[in-house]
């Protein structure tokens, strides 16, 4: 998304509540970019409770692979 100066100083909070949602906003003077709002990234990712539900996949019925295992620890 790109705003004039202006634009951007009538609508400074709800720029901000849009980078919040991950959007980036340049700004510019005479159509000419000049600045970027754009989210911040924390140095280190917050995990999501349940975010990889359903990726994991586990087999019952496949005991061969344990045998195989088995054979390796002993």
């Amino acid at each position: 998304m790109t705003v004039s100066i202006e634009q951007a100083q009538r609508s400074l909070k709800e720029l901000i509540e849009k980078t919040s949602h991950g959007e980036s906003v340049v700004i510019a003077r005479e159509n000419i970019p000049v600045a970027e709002l754009r989210p911040v990234t924390s140095s280190k990712p917050v995990p999501v409770f349940g975010s990889c539900k359903g990726m994991l996949a586990i087999v019952a019925d496949d005991d061969e692979h344990l045998a195989d295992f088995a054979e390796y620890m002993k």
